[in-house]
């Protein structure tokens, strides 16, 4: 059974920083891609980082740039985001995601993503 601990959300000031983790169960990082959506209220869900560990290759929107840092702890099947310089913009629930294989040498698209956690709540105060 695919299952996913997402944690680390939380209220921060803008300029703020936070680290987001996702515990996975019933898979091997090394044979998925893990990403991290956001969505805000009334939005379409947004793709912010992917990491494909086994090949070392990873993907950031445009938007963070600079800013965030996705990486994985393979022994401990759990893959962190770690994000600095917030804005109270980027409130949103974190959900992360796993497909199958790895990163290509397009953006990732959201319907390649099969397993869905239930999301962390990221507040940015302004």
């Amino acid at each position: 059974e695919v299952q996913f601990v997402e944690s680390g959300g939380g209220l921060v000031q803008a300029g703020g920083s936070l680290r987001l983790s996702c515990a996975v169960s019933g898979f091997s990082l090394d044979d998925y891609t893990i990403g991290w959506f956001r969505q805000a209220p009334g939005k379409e869900p947004e793709g912010v980082s992917f990491i494909s560990s086994s090949i070392g290759r990873k993907y950031y929107a445009d938007s963070v740039k600079g800013r965030f840092t996705i990486s994985s702890d393979n022994a401990r099947n759990t893959v962190y985001l770690q994000m600095s310089g917030l804005h109270p913009e980027e409130t949103a629930v974190y959900r992360c995601a796993a497909s199958r294989g790895n990163l290509s040498d397009y953006p990732p698209v959201i319907y390649e993503y099969e397993y869905w956690g239930q999301g962390t709540q990221v507040t940015v105060s302004s």
